[in-house]
């Protein structure tokens, strides 16, 4: 699973309807670019694939102020919108997943219903005990020489990973966060024209569609 689909569906869902540099610098806004591999490049490549799958919509709205081609907005579909949805759900049980796709689904876990996220997290946890049992039974401790110390690292991230996602079940389950049919959910997204204060500044050719 690659979590610039998940980043890039979920910020032009966010906006209705956003141009590529839009994206791009809400996703540096979350800092993205720094735990992803949502680079200038690849956010500007998933808009165009997205596109080409009918995942997203492209309108050209206007003359690039650049002088280049018109600036084109995205806009999410209905099909776009399964698919997010199904990443968001996989990134939030999936034990086996890189630490950026979790990360991505928590940046968009309140899109979901508060009931329904805490039945992903505790699946996450289940899946979690069911993968150390199974590192657990198939080496004894001492047996390996230092190799050992590579399931010992991985005994501690499941027991760690488990121990997080309790934690942030509590959380959500007190009350924390606004979800999904509960009212105004908090927006992370930059408005127009608002400065970022996380951004590179490193030009793309892509900044002027």
């Amino acid at each position: 699973m690659s979590a610039i689909r998940l980043l890039v569906l979920g910020a032009v869902r966010q906006h209705g309807r956003a141009h590529g540099y839009q994206v791009r610098n809400d996703l540096e806004f979350w800092g993205a670019h720094e735990w992803s591999n949502a680079k200038p490049g690849s956010v500007y490549h998933a808009l165009k694939q997205l596109a080409k799958q009918g995942m997203l919509l492209a309108h050209e709205v206007a003359p690039s102020t650049a002088g280049g081609p018109p600036r084109i907005e995205y806009e999410i579909t209905e099909r776009g919108t399964e698919e997010y949805l199904a990443l968001l759900r996989a990134s939030l049980t999936s034990y086996d997943q890189k630490t950026d796709v979790l990360s991505a689904g928590i940046g968009f876990i309140v899109d979901l219903e508060r009931s329904e996220a805490v039945a992903l997290l505790r699946e996450r946890v289940a899946h979690l005990a069911a993968w150390r049992a199974d590192v657990a039974g198939r080496y004894a401790p001492g047996s390996a020489g230092h190799i050992g110390e590579i399931m010992n690292m991985w005994i501690h991230s499941a027991d760690a990973g488990a121990e997080w996602t309790r934690g942030l079940i509590e959380r959500i389950e007190g009350g924390a966060y606004v979800f999904a049919g509960e009212g105004d959910p908090f927006v992370g997204v930059l408005a127009e024209g608002e400065e970022n204060p996380y951004a590179t500044g490193v030009p793309d050719p892509g900044d002027a569609r």
